[in-house]
Formats: C-alpha cells, structure tokens, sequence
C-alpha cells in the first residue's frame, strides 16, 4: 500500500494526521506541498478524489485569498487551481491519497475512512 501525504510540518493537523499514519504502521511518500506543490493535474486529481470544488479546497483567512480577490465569483475553476499552485498556502491541509482513494485529515481520523 502507497499512501501519500501532502504535508506541511507546521501545522498541528498535518503533524497529527502523519502520526496517526504512523501509528498505523503506515510510512506515506511525504510531499511538502509548499516547497513541492502538485502539478496541475495532480491537484485536479485531488479535488476530484475529494468531491471539492478548488475554493473548498482554500485557506480562506491566508493572505494571498483576499489578495488576489479569490472570493470573487467570476473567476473559473483554472484560475482557482493556478491560485493555489501559485501559492500553496492556499491548499487546506493535510490531505492523503490511497490507491486512488482521497481525504482531507480535518480532523485527522477521517483519513482512516481510506487506509
């Protein structure tokens, strides 16, 4: 079994979920997201896997969000997408994949929905 997280270490929830992976006897692919953000594609692959449109996906009290006026309503699912890979602050934490299976760890145990 594969597992994947997209982590950042400085946050609680992410800390929390690796280590309930962890306690699991699970070793995911660690990715940090903010110095190694998915592709584009990749992050389609996420949103789709987690039934999300992008600004569900969004830290929405970051500021790049009010920034680049991303609660604006006109703006598309790619312009959305590039926002986020542009700024991975952006992208809610910490999500795990699983043989194509997706959770958001907020909180932590919904990822054992997947495992």
């Amino acid at each position: 079994m594969t597992v994947t997280i997209y982590h950042n270490p400085r946050c609680s929830k992410s800390r929390a979920t690796l280590a309930l992976l962890e306690a699991k006897g699970i070793v995911p692919e660690i990715v940090e997201y903010l110095s190694t953000p998915p592709s584009k594609e990749e992050m389609k692959l996420i949103l789709d896997g987690l039934a999300m449109a992008p600004r569900d996906l969004m830290r929405k009290k970051e500021e790049p969000y009010a920034a680049l006026s991303l609660d604006d309503d006109s703006m598309g699912h790619d312009a959305l997408i590039d926002a986020m890979l542009d700024n991975p602050i952006l992208m809610e934490r910490p999500v795990v994949v699983n043989d194509g299976k997706y959770a958001l760890g907020r909180p932590p145990e919904n990822v054992l929905e997947i495992l």
